[in-house]
């Protein structure tokens, strides 16, 4: 018998990802787009959920645009705060387990250090409230499902840190970059895994444990030192070169305010679900020859 598994923003980053992946024989994905079905329609999703037969639920669907959301709060709410609990109030009453993705940018980025799952949430910007408000009415409606932070996502399709970078490359001899600001890169990729890993497991096992999860690349690095490893790479590859000129954030003013420091701990995957991390360097170096492969960007 099939196992369905809904995946809601299957033409994102990390919705691609996921169809990518090796999946067992007996699990079938169903990505419908954004025209076949809005989240933020709490009735067609419930309609969707509640007749799909679906045994998992993956929300990688977000309003992502941190700066834009300044000044649409209610869209990013509406997509990132309210649609997750409505997810979720539909996965509990079909018994469906719940992966729901969120984001680094809930911390304040005081700490001084990474950040683990119990650490308490103070976003600094509208998308890190928003993301955080999906959360809670996650948790709230479905305690049992999984909330996975993960962060600084990057992978060879769409707009993305790294995509810009290699599209700048192209048409400046010098890129700034903000180089006081410090997370973990993470592959889109290595996010589907991460989630693949919990999602198979969970289906297999009513005792794996739900709540909090935190993945995110093995190591640390600016978004100059990530700058930095993507034009290399591109660079040794034959691809577009550029270089980075580091800046702090003062001298790059935007309307979202930016966390210092969003370090994610991720001690927790593997211990409950064996899930290690792979380093940032290493996967973003394949993804930039990814790129060039299937661009020639």
């Amino acid at each position: 018998m099939t196992r369905k598994v809904l995946i809601l923003g299957g033409t994102g980053q990390v919705g691609r990802a996921l169809a990518r992946l090796d999946w067992p024989a007996d699990v079938g994905l169903d990505a419908p787009t954004h025209r076949q079905l809005d989240i933020t329609d709490a009735e067609a999703v419930r309609s969707r959920i509640g007749r799909g037969g679906y045994a998992a639920v993956i929300n990688a669907a977000a309003y992502t645009a941190v700066e834009r959301a300044e000044r649409e709060s209610d869209g990013a709410f509406a997509l990132n705060g309210v649609a997750p609990g409505v997810l979720a109030e539909a996965a509990a009453t079909t018994e469906a387990v719940l992966i729901h993705l969120s984001t680094d940018y809930v911390f304040d980025g005081r700490a001084g250090r990474p950040y683990a799952e119990d650490d308490a949430p103070a976003p600094l910007n509208v998308y890190g409230a928003s993301k955080l408000a999906g959360e809670r009415a996650v948790l709230d409606a479905l305690p049992e499902a999984t909330v996975m932070r993960t962060s600084w996502i990057v992978g060879p399709d769409g707009a993305n840190f790294l995509t810009t970078m290699l599209r700048l490359a192209g048409e400046r001899d010098a890129i700034e970059v903000v180089d006081d600001q410090t997370g973990r890169p993470t592959a889109a990729s290595e996010v589907a895994r991460a989630v693949q890993a919990v999602l198979l497991r969970r289906l297999d096992d009513s005792a794996a444990p739900g709540g909090l999860l935190h993945f995110a690349g093995a190591g640390q690095a600016t978004w100059a030192e990530l700058a930095c490893a993507v034009l290399g790479a591109s660079r040794d590859l034959g691809g577009p070169y550029a270089e980075v000129r580091p800046i702090p954030t003062r001298a790059y003013p935007t309307p979202a305010r930016r966390p210092a420091d969003t370090r994610l701990a991720t001690e927790r995957i593997t211990r409950d679900y064996g899930v290690r991390p792979r380093p940032w360097d290493e996967t973003v170096a394949e993804i930039v020859a990814e790129r060039l492969r299937g661009t020639g960007v």
